[in-house]
């Protein structure tokens, strides 16, 4: 792991960062760009091509796999927020149903959240004393990956999908900024990923959310987390349970296989894996 000190401003946000851009079907490109609120945040989807070119399919497919990909994560939110009394997770929660009751989806993120329990040493947890099940920290990186795997089986090969700043992109090389944890109009590091994923933990938007299992108390030992992975499911996960973990996640998520990561801690220190894909200076 290396350490460079306090932490690089590179820039305005608005320069490197992915960007969803507004809703349009009809891209100049022959692709697709689209935003929705999905999940409590905005998830973008851009296309390239869609026009028969290296896009893969023609205008119509890409819109068609866009679609698909918004209904699948809207179909994800209603039966796994435990914010919705109907949901497939509140219904466990009360005990409503047996486990062998359970959706194969269900199943496969509940034995996502306990693998990373584990390897976490129980500072990534869905339960906690006094709250009820909350896979929330697991299901959007495992679904917005799912919606990735989707665009590709339909044709799709150059997309980049941004979730509320986790991203997924393939085809091309994109060029995705990690926010600065204390300046919201400023970034720290702007990355470069093709055929990956990037997931960012912080307390920037949300406060001190994320609790560390093993206490049931706030994380603090960082700023910022971020995990460059094969896959956002992975990255995602990775990133929260690192970022519980605090100091000490660091070396953990580095730790590892095709993990790379870029941290802030808490004493404003950048710590970075040799092979975190930075992105060339313009």
């Amino acid at each position: 792991m290396a350490t460079t000190g306090t932490p690089v401003i590179g820039g305005a946000v608005t320069g490197a960062a992915v960007t969803g851009g507004a809703v349009n079907a009809g891209a100049a490109n022959g692709g697709v760009r689209r935003v929705e609120h999905i999940m409590g945040l905005p998830i973008s989807l851009r296309i390239d091509g869609g026009d028969g070119g290296d896009g893969g399919g023609t205008a119509a497919d890409a819109a068609d796999a866009a679609d698909r990909v918004f209904a699948w994560l809207r179909e994800v939110d209603a039966r796994f927020s435990p914010f919705l009394a109907d949901s497939e997770v509140s219904r466990l929660d009360r005990g409503e149903l047996a486990p062998d009751a359970l959706s194969p989806d269900l199943v496969e993120v509940l034995d996502l959240c306990e693998r990373y329990r584990v390897e976490s040493g129980g500072a990534f947890q869905v339960r906690l004393p006094g709250r009820g099940l909350d896979p929330c920290a697991m299901v959007k990186g495992w679904a917005v990956q799912r919606a990735a795997e989707l665009l590709r089986t339909r044709g799709v090969t150059t997309f980049c999908l941004n979730a509320g700043g986790d991203v997924v992109a393939a085809g091309r090389p994109w060029r995705v900024g990690v926010r600065h944890p204390e300046r919201a109009d400023r970034l720290c590091a702007v990355l470069e990923i093709t055929d990956g994923a990037v997931a960012t933990s912080g307390r920037y938007e949300r406060g001190d959310h994320i609790l560390d299992g093993r206490t049931g108390r706030p994380a603090t030992g960082l700023l910022g987390l971020s995990v460059v992975a094969a896959s956002l499911t992975e990255a995602d996960a990775t990133a929260t349970a690192a970022f519980a973990m605090g100091a000490e996640g660091v070396d953990w998520a580095a730790a590892r296989p095709g993990c790379e990561v870029f941290a802030v801690d808490a004493g404003r220190r950048v710590l970075r894996t040799p092979g975190f894909p930075m992105a060339a200076a313009a």
